[in-house]
């Protein structure tokens, strides 16, 4: 099997009217900025609903000098906890894919950075994932499942729809020729 080439990525994505996904010269691919925004307004989401929802109960028991207190601090607390989600969320952009003869890599992380190779040896099969947001910004998540013990599969985010099918293809592929061989 061989690498997959970042002009054909790079062809597919801009055919489907978005930006092509990035790539460095040693083969990396960071997800687009879309797959970054789209998570990072999730997390800030979720996170300003925990905080509004932990919120109500000391609103209602708070007495009427004390209620304005309470407000403003849980209007600040609700805004620190969608600033602190979409950070979190944001975490996305440091997430790298590669895929070349040995098997599909996934480097994530920043300040502690975690790279995983999954051998094409040790995939099983291959699924595309998409909920409705994903739908509707063209995004993916791919999971490869493998034969390991210690690790079931990998995950990976945020993938452009086109680039994800084209990842599942090229590991099927690698799968149907080991198949072969046997």
């Amino acid at each position: 099997m061989t690498s997959i080439d970042p002009g054909t990525l790079a062809d597919i994505t801009a055919d489907a009217g978005y930006p092509a996904t990035t790539a460095t010269d040693d083969g990396w691919h960071a997800p687009p900025s879309r797959a970054v925004r789209l998570h990072a307004g999730c997390m800030a989401l979720l996170f300003l609903v925990i905080a509004s929802v932990s919120m109500v109960v000391p609103l209602i028991a708070a007495d009427r000098l004390a209620l304005l207190q309470r407000v403003a601090g849980a209007i600040l607390a609700i805004l620190l906890s969608a600033v602190v989600g979409a950070y979190l969320g944001a975490r996305l952009r440091h997430q790298r894919w590669k895929l070349d003869d040995e098997g599909l890599w996934l480097r994530t992380g920043r300040m502690w950075r975690r790279e995983t190779r999954v051998p094409a040896s040790r995939v099983q099969h291959v699924d595309l994932k998409h909920g409705p947001l994903e739908r509707r910004f063209r995004l993916a998540t791919l999971v490869v499942h493998t034969a390991a013990v210690h690790l079931s599969g990998i995950t990976v985010r945020g993938l452009d729809e086109d680039d994800a099918q084209v990842l599942r293809d090229r590991l099927a592929r690698q799968l149907d020729d080991a198949g072969d061989a046997l």
